[in-house]
């Protein structure tokens, strides 16, 4: 590309570049290039007039439908507004920002649609836990038309079009939402693969898309589903893998549920000298350790804003509080989407407890302060 013109499309796309584009990277000249004729106001001063989903600054989403799956759980079907790629793969999360009492609160959760959409919808399934603010708001409280930001879809657990031709899928709890994506692209795309799944909940009304796994056992040749009731039957011996499955070491595994679960998973796969390639696992909780930052202030230099956190509280969840749209991702301290560098101060990993300060990278969602600290944002 010419000089003069790399130049036009850098100052095309400068006033939308903290925007995610997707994988639609000419989206942006044309966020900026509506910026710029629109000036001094907002482009999306003129776009919400005409649809609350067009935003030149932000991907959008609405709310179309919030239906209960457990007691507990619920899946939140949303229309995509402009910007947003369908280009996704089954496994993957999308993060979902929501404002609740003038303060914009952000998730991550998995994906449960398939990328080929029933006209353009997306949808997750949260479960709403004691600690989990959010996901309790979107399972009890959102309602329909609600606007909502969107966040790329992004993650590394993700199934191969096609699929491996043997499949072994370990599920406990809400972990069973990512993998019901992929067994809902087989079944749309008609992949003959042979399947087995194991699922662990206290009880069959705990199950999360119950009725559809077992019709899905009823209706499909090669796919054998173990529902693991532990309130009556205890938690799947994991050890004694081959008791249930006589061929697991020759499937392709993807695995999502509890640290536990997992942490004996790989242990299983190491002990049995099962290459680490076969087993793909998804985390939803942070492993953190006691060594945690013992608080202070963080400042928000270019926002001006400050706020007084505990040790606990990650850097992530500190901005976010005051109101500044923070940069994240898995928020788990795998996809690197955070990483801001520390301005000034001390903060603390939350899993490692190791320190890190002035100068360094770090990951804001799994960082706490340390003492007072400052980061360029």
């Amino acid at each position: 590309m010419a000089p003069t013109l790399r130049s036009l499309v850098r100052w095309s796309e400068k006033p939308a570049r903290n925007v995610e584009a997707g994988s639609n990277k000419r989206i942006n000249m044309l966020r900026g290039l509506a910026a710029r004729a629109t000036t001094p106001l907002l482009p999306d001063d003129y776009l919400n007039l005409l649809n609350p989903l067009w935003s030149a600054r932000e991907l959008r989403g609405e709310v179309v439908e919030v239906r209960k799956e457990t007691e507990d759980t619920a899946t939140v079907v949303i229309r995509p507004g402009w910007g947003f790629s369908g280009d996704y793969q089954p496994g993957q999360y999308v993060g979902i920002g929501l404002s609740i009492d003038g303060k914009w609160h952000w998730r991550s959760y998995s994906l449960t649609s398939i990328p080929v959409r029933d006209e353009k919808l997306i949808s997750i399934t949260v479960k709403a836990t004691p600690e989990g603010f959010l996901s309790t708001h979107l399972v009890n409280g959102v309602k329909g038309g609600t606007i909502v930001r969107l966040a790329s879809p992004k993650g590394d657990f993700r199934l191969p079009d096609p699929p491996p031709a043997k499949l072994l899928l370990i599920t406990a709890g809400s972990g069973v939402t990512p993998v019901m994506a992929m067994l809902r692209s087989i079944q749309a795309r008609g992949h003959d693969c042979d399947i087995v799944h194991l699922h662990s909940a206290p009880s069959a009304a705990n199950v999360i898309f119950h009725d559809e796994l077992r019709q899905l056992e009823n209706d499909r040749d090669g796919f054998r589903l173990h529902l693991q009731f532990t309130d009556d039957m205890g938690h799947l011996d994991l050890a004694a893998l081959g008791d249930v499955v006589e061929d697991w070491k020759e499937r392709s595994t993807w695995a999502c549920g509890p640290p536990a679960m997992l942490d004996t998973l790989e242990k299983v796969w190491a002990d049995a000298g099962v290459p680490e390639s076969q087993l793909h696992m998804e985390r939803f909780v942070i492993a953190r350790t006691d060594k945690g930052g013992e608080g202070g202030t963080v400042t928000f230099a270019i926002s001006d804003k400050k706020v007084e956190v505990d040790g606990a509280t990650s850097l992530l969840e500190a901005g976010e509080k005051v109101g500044i749209q923070m940069p994240f991702g898995c928020r788990m301290g795998i996809c690197q989407t955070c990483v801001l560098p520390l301005e000034s101060g001390h903060v603390r990993d939350v899993r490692s407890g190791n320190e890190h300060g002035e100068g360094d990278r770090i990951q804001t969602c799994i960082s706490a302060a340390s003492g007072d600290c400052t980061l360029n944002i």
